[in-house]
């Protein structure tokens, strides 16, 4: 089957209460599309049903050229991984690796090729037949992958598929994930993540759900450096976001004049101001802010001080100084007028 997703205006309601409002999105035929959005948003309801796994109560799901929503799970052509692997545990990782292709009525000759072939590609052909128990969680993550790939699917749902690793192997993943993508270029790829890192690593477009509805979407760089919404703003990486009013020529925060790009925004109109931390600097420059140092972080690589102006806290990420000033020091923070984003007042959805 080929690949490419399309929910055509899809809604999923359990006892009343929808979980999935009106979800429109394309992911293309070779695409990442990563799913982010905080628990509850949707974002695995609207995996699950491309899945199969639920029903919608209104809409289309599409796989390729085909309608899928009446189809059951196994007639789809998808690969599905999800958080917990659900490995079978007396089984061994070849025969754990060959139990779809075993169900589909593959033949032998086909099904040994492909277990060896999917093993080779995620790293594993030394571990064929040892069992579950005897692997890592990096490893256990492996094999299930390589079963969801030994099919040979036009799509590939991840659901969390990195949630239960710790930081050095879910970063190892990241890019074990990236690499098969690159040897299986015409494959589509729903990742669903609460993680803004794995999102902006893996993502070919990120679409940002919260409540149940698509609020925004686009390209990684894209939703990082030019967000539309408060809610991606603040989602989508890190974010200060300052209260601020149009002015002539810039904006007005805390009683400071700031130059920046305000495009169409009406002069004297509320609207929010969004720099990312790591671009504030310390001390002076243009877009001064004037403040008292609340908090110091060390965090390896960098410090992470946090400000007080005017009763609004700013936050910036700076190379690790060599000597940090300390709470309660008057700081000078600055900012270049292109790093900013005005984002209007009441503007919630993509």
């Amino acid at each position: 089957m080929s690949g490419g997703i399309r929910f055509d205006r899809v809604s999923v309601a359990y006892d009343g209460t929808t979980v999935l409002d009106s979800l429109d999105l394309a992911v293309e035929p070779g695409e990442v599309m990563a799913l982010l959005g905080p628990s509850g948003s949707g974002k695995t309801t609207a995996l699950r049903a491309v899945a199969g796994f639920v029903r919608p109560a209104a809409g289309r799901v599409f796989i390729g050229d085909r309608d899928v929503t009446e189809l059951p799970p196994h007639r789809r052509g998808i690969g599905m991984v999800v958080q917990q692997y659900a490995l079978f545990p007396h089984m061994r990782v070849e025969d754990n690796v060959a139990f779809g292709l075993k169900a589909r009525g593959i033949s032998k000759g086909e099904i040994r090729d492909r277990v060896a072939e999917t093993l080779e590609m995620t790293g594993m052909s030394a571990y064929a037949r040892r069992h579950p128990r005897e692997l890592s969680g990096g490893q256990q993550q492996r094999v299930a992958i390589a079963r969801a790939l030994a099919i040979r699917p036009g799509v590939l749902l991840l659901d969390e598929p990195l949630s239960a690793l710790d930081a050095r192997l879910r970063s190892g993943m990241l890019v074990e994930l990236a690499r098969l993508h690159r040897e299986l270029p015409d494959m589509s790829i729903l990742y669903v993540t609460h993680d803004q890192v794995e999102a902006l690593t893996l993502a070919d477009r990120i679409a940002v759900m919260d409540k149940a509805r698509l609020r925004d979407v686009g390209t990684p760089r894209e939703l990082y450096r030019a967000p539309r919404t408060e809610f991606t703003a603040a989602f989508v990486g890190e974010a200060n976001l300052l209260p601020v009013r149009v002015t002539v020529d810039g904006v007005t925060f805390a009683g400071t004049e700031l130059k920046v790009p305000t495009g169409d925004a009406v002069e004297g109109a509320g609207a929010t101001l969004c720099v990312r931390p790591h671009l504030v600097g310390l001390g002076a420059g243009p877009n001064v802010l004037n403040g008292r140092l609340a908090d110091v972080q060390w965090r390896g690589a960098t410090h992470r001080l946090h400000v007080d102006v005017g009763g609004h806290r700013v936050m910036a990420d700076l190379r690790e100084l060599r000597t940090a000033p300390a709470p309660g020091d008057l700081v000078e923070l600055h900012f270049a007028p292109e790093d900013a984003v005005l984002l209007a007042a009441g503007v919630t959805d993509g």
